[in-house]
């Protein structure tokens, strides 16, 4: 029991310092909201405090605090314990994996163990190193907590664990906002010379299924009205996908766009100018960019595999991402079809259902919990 006025949690924030990713959204989300309550004080560190600052902005209640090593085993040894110990921390909340060197309670977030269900997208070494990882943090840790009703039960069932809560990613309000569709798609011309275009926001990875989208493209001929393009960072190589582009002529090549590196107002740009937004990923934790442009009402279709399955309201949206044909079928029916009243009731039900104040209440009532 902290025997000062106010709780203090560290929370590490090194993912700050790369580009986007699941971990990073859920991270900011959940303490946007969680930073209101003032009788927290809260630490958040990285490389680049400033650019903490810059995103999560000045408060009484928070400290931006700098990492002295970027590798990653020396930050989790030397510098975090140092932290703690110095700042009188009485919380620490890590990502997947926590320091070793236990000098306050615990918060963990395991996204997912996908590595372990699908190996195959996945290095033999990430896999044993990462199982034993994430469950030795998760004994380590007072609150555990992950994000979907699927991570759970796996979670679980692999690491025979129990008391996992459910603290959910959620949309952010920009991605709800009312917009002028002909106005969006003038300006996404005239920065970036797409005007009719299919979208798909992640990252690049085997487990992602791009090469499904650009089969697609090629067997529904989208190429002589439509272009395609791909948004997002490379993780790890796609053979699938390349061998398939390669073979490609430069004419079809020449429809194919992959931008990297964008920031979010670029990608909520390009996202509310698409005439399509497709989702076709084998398997993930949670999945936030299907749900990101329904809130934006740009007609969507998403996997139905593995987290995703908790997003029922896509019905008649969802497809096999295992299934090429039922694929081809959705994004035809959502490029051919006045589909964009479904997507304004499917936007609200997302509004209802996902709430990073809701996600932070229940990490507050935790922490009261554990004091």
């Amino acid at each position: 029991m902290s025997i000062k006025n106010t709780t203090s949690i560290f929370v590490d924030c090194h993912v700050f310092d790369s580009g986007f990713q699941g971990t990073r959204t859920y991270i900011k989300g959940l303490y946007f909201e969680l930073i209101k309550k003032s009788d927290i004080q809260f630490f958040l560190v990285s490389s680049n405090p400033d650019h903490l600052a810059s995103i999560f902005g000045n408060h009484s209640n928070v400290t931006y605090l700098k990492y002295r090593y970027q590798n990653k085993f020396l930050r989790l040894l030397i510098d975090i314990p140092q932290i703690i110990k110095r700042n009188k921390i009485d919380f620490a909340h890590f990502q997947y994996t926590v320091s070793p060197i236990k000098r306050c309670k615990y918060i963990v977030t395991t996204h997912d163990v996908l590595f372990i269900d699908f190996p195959e997208y996945f290095t033999f070494f990430s896999k044993i190193v990462n199982t034993f990882l994430y469950k030795q943090s998760a004994k380590f840790s007072e609150i555990r907590l992950t994000v979907s009703e699927y991570s759970k039960q796996k979670i679980q069932q692999h690491f025979a664990l129990s008391n996992y809560l459910i603290t959910p990613n959620a949309i952010y309000d920009a991605f709800f906002q009312e917009y002028d569709k002909e106005q969006i798609k003038a300006e996404v011309i005239e920065k970036f010379s797409l005007k009719n275009y299919i979208i798909y926001v992640s990252r690049w990875e085997p487990r992602k299924n791009q090469q499904m989208v650009l089969k697609a493209f090629i067997d529904l001929k989208l190429y002589k009205k439509y272009k395609l393009l791909f948004l997002g960072n490379d993780t790890l190589s796609n053979q699938r996908y390349d061998e398939v582009f390669n073979a490609l002529n430069s004419e079809i090549k020449n429809e194919i766009i992959t931008l990297k590196n964008t920031d979010l107002r670029t990608m909520l740009l390009l996202l509310r100018g698409a005439d399509a937004s497709v989702y076709p990923s084998l398997a993930e934790g949670f999945g936030i960019p299907p749900l990101e442009s329904v809130a934006a009402k740009v007609p969507t279709i998403c996997s139905n595999k593995t987290a995703m399955s908790d997003f029922t309201f896509f019905e008649d949206y969802y497809f096999d991402p295992y299934n090429q044909d039922d694929f081809n079928q959705k994004l035809q029916k959502i490029l051919t079809q006045n589909v964009v009243s479904d997507f304004e009731i499917m936007s609200q039900k997302i509004k209802e259902k996902y709430s990073w104040q809701k996600s932070a209440d229940i990490l507050y009532q935790q922490i009261k919990k554990h004091e």
